[in-house]
């Protein structure tokens, strides 16, 4: 099938090769695209959170290389995909250099196409009232609106052009950014990892931030 132009130039895998921290700030704006059968779904990435690896006790690295954490060792560039609570799965990217662990969570879409799609694989009745924020915002909203799961996708190569699921770049946005404290975690759960877009209604949990609380825990990037 033939991919729309804007959705069709995938990152490098140069893009992923770099500390977690600085490849989740830059994928915000970037659009996650997944092909499915002869549909195209996608979303602009407006939220995420960055895991780095053996020294941070948040992350699944943390205790070493497993089974089911290897992606989070490398190459960069692969999905990394985990259940959670017995019924979620949350998408990730794996980052650094290979041997060395790092991953970003995809935690929030804007959707931009396949809605439709992504309304039916939530179960929710689509018409000109729904409210998109159902489909994308959070990563087990997120994930399952673009039918992802361990079994279908755990070690995917987000740069091969064989692969049905990608992050495809968009040079005309810059979003403005939002850092703050990561959320839904115990472990670390002071450290400045999660980036948001600034305004973006499709972000999930805490967004709208009180000046005294910016000052405190949240930086504002142009």
């Amino acid at each position: 099938m033939k991919i729309p132009a804007e959705f069709a130039q995938r990152l490098p895998r140069s893009f992923y090769d770099r500390d977690p921290r600085r490849v989740g700030r830059d994928l915000l704006g970037k659009i996650l695209v997944r092909r499915d059968g002869t549909k195209i779904l996608a979303g602009r990435i407006v939220e995420v959170e960055a895991y780095l690896g053996k020294d941070d006790p948040a992350a699944h690295s943390y205790g070493g290389k497993t089974p089911r954490n290897a992606v989070m060792f490398g190459p960069p560039g692969f999905v990394y995909v985990y259940f959670i609570y017995g019924n979620h799965y949350c998408f990730n990217v794996s980052c650094q250099p290979e041997g060395v662990a790092g991953a970003v969570l995809f935690r929030a879409l804007e959707p931009l196409a396949g809605i439709p799609e992504m309304a039916e694989s939530r179960g929710i009745p689509f018409d000109g009232a729904t409210d998109l924020r159902l489909l994308t915002r959070g990563p087990g909203r997120m994930a399952e609106a673009l039918d992802i799961t361990r079994e279908r996708d755990n070690g995917k190569d987000l740069t091969s052009a064989a692969s049905d699921i990608w992050i495809a770049e968009d040079t005309a946005r810059r979003p403005r950014v939002i850092v703050t404290p990561r959320i839904g975690i115990t472990k670390a759960a002071d450290r400045p990892l999660r980036y948001i877009v600034a305004g973006n209604r499709f972000v999930s949990g805490p967004k709208v931030i009180k000046p005294k609380v910016l000052l405190k825990r949240s930086i504002v990037e142009p």
